[in-house]
């Protein structure tokens, strides 16, 4: 069994996949790690499946896995999750927002104990630090978003930053938490630190070097109803 599996979900990325690609392997390469590589396709209308298919040939522990039809996000990364076996499972957002060797930190957290190590951009930790911002409209509508889902009590306390798509899991932990998962677009992150708390794992926040990428599939406007819409069903079903 591999000791690290890398969940990447992937959109309309064959611009960019195969960064994430020669990123993941270089990273194993360096640090002398035995780990996996799963891609997830969620029904992207480019050919990012067929074109991360083509690196199996270089990679043979790279896993490319499609279910036909663009289901989102949340489901792309639960499908890659209870696909990975190795002990220890990482999720990454495509475009290596968070360079891979920030993942050490997050697996010694693990090995002390925790269950969880969730990556932060707001943490106060000299370790954390931001090289490319978002946009002003983004940072906005992140304070806006923070304040509302901490008023109403919907994260645990100490999480800081619930978006940043670097988060650890162990397996045993992930695979618990994420077969009952039901999130299937961008607030799976909210519905799965409520299962933490209710299941009592031990979650704990790390500092990581982060970069902004505006080749995003977010839209802020639909976007923002919509999460919304899935914070509200969480916190009735959850």
């Amino acid at each position: 069994m591999p000791q690290l599996s890398i969940v990447i979900p992937a959109y309309n990325e064959e611009k960019k996949i195969a960064k994430d690609i020669e990123a993941v392997y270089e990273y194993f390469k360096e640090y002398k790690i035995d780990g996996e590589l799963i891609i997830v396709d969620d029904g992207s209308k480019d050919d990012t499946y067929n074109f991360a298919n083509s690196f199996i040939k270089n990679y043979p522990s790279l896993k490319v896995l499609n279910y036909g039809r663009n289901r989102g996000k949340g489901y792309a990364v639960k499908t890659g999750i209870l696909n990975a076996t190795g002990d220890y499972i990482l999720v990454a957002d495509s475009g290596i927002c968070v360079p891979y060797k920030c993942a050490n930190d997050g697996l010694e957290l693990l090995k002390q104990g925790n269950d969880i190590a969730i990556g932060s951009r707001r943490i106060a930790d000299k370790k954390r630090q931001i090289v490319k911002n978002q946009p002003l409209y983004r940072r906005l509508g992140s304070k806006v978003f923070h304040f509302l889902i901490n008023t109403f009590n919907v994260i645990p306390p100490g999480i800081d930053d619930t978006q940043c798509g670097f988060k650890l899991f162990k397996k045993e932990a992930a695979h618990n938490i994420f077969k009952k998962m039901f999130t299937e677009k961008f607030m799976w992150d909210v519905e799965m630190l409520r299962r933490v708390v209710k299941e009592k794992y031990k979650v704990v926040p790390f500092g990581v070097q982060w970069s902004n990428d505006p080749d995003t599939r977010y839209n802020p406007l639909i976007g923002s109803i919509e999460n919304m819409i899935q914070i509200l069903t969480i916190m009735v079903r959850v």
